[in-house]
């Protein structure tokens, strides 16, 4: 066993669902920063990636309170200010069409795996993890292999990592815990605000500028959290 939980079914089918529209979703991401301008690729993708577990958690008869739906709303402007990024002079380019369905398929394969998470079994405890990290890791290693890609690191990038790795299966695991313990629209959309935290690791060992609008960002993040946790 694996956290007090047990092999089902559930756990296996739901974790590689989960593993597999994780890794699409990173995949797509950046194939989409590289197809269009990044100040309006990912600021999109954001909004688009916590949008969809909200809608699919009302079409599931979740109805937060009129406070908690509010910060939703908040929460959702909290996510495009902290990720819209300063444009250069590439900012200008228009998105084409390519790049307009990668950002969107991105934000909803990322949306899909707060809600392939949450519907895992509970009594499944972390085994939906390990099967979700498996089938991403698997389909990491073919297309790395297919497009040439596929070399070991060595030296600072391994040792990088491994503590990303680290860090990466942390913050899983605790996402798993809040979706199974809280609603998905509620839980999944203070999971989206996690730019806020790389902003302020920028600043503080980057040391990093803050844009005004990140700063209008972080404020609506935090009143967001207190809107949704209250009510």
């Amino acid at each position: 066993m694996i956290g007090g939980g047990h092999i089902t079914p559930g756990a296996v089918m739901l974790g590689v669902l989960g593993g597999l529209s994780q890794a699409l979703g990173v995949w797509w991401f950046y194939a989409a920063m590289t197809a269009g301008p990044i100040s309006v690729v990912s600021p999109l993708a954001a909004v688009v990636d916590a949008s969809v577990p909200v809608c699919i958690g009302r079409a599931l008869g979740e109805r937060p309170g009129m406070l908690a739906s509010a910060g939703i709303a908040v929460a959702l402007a909290a996510v495009v200010l902290i990720s819209w990024h300063a444009g250069d002079g590439g900012s200008r380019q228009r998105l084409t069409r390519g790049a307009i369905w990668l950002t969107i398929a991105s934000g909803v394969a990322l949306g899909l795996n707060f809600v392939v998470l949450d519907r895992t079994p509970p009594d499944a405890g972390l085994w939906p993890l390990l099967f979700a990290r498996g089938a991403a890791t698997v389909l990491v290693l073919i297309v790395a292999a297919a497009s040439r890609n596929l070399r070991l690191p060595t030296g600072t990038p391994l040792r990088l990592a491994l503590v990303i790795a680290l860090l990466d299966t942390a913050a899983n695991v605790t996402m798993l815990f809040a979706l199974q313990l809280s609603l998905l629209s509620l839980a999944s959309v203070l999971i989206s605000l996690y730019p806020a935290a790389t902003v302020v690791l920028a600043v503080a060992v980057l040391r990093e500028r803050v844009r005004p609008r990140q700063v209008a960002g972080m404020v609506l993040a935090a009143v967001a959290v207190g809107m949704i946790t209250a009510g």
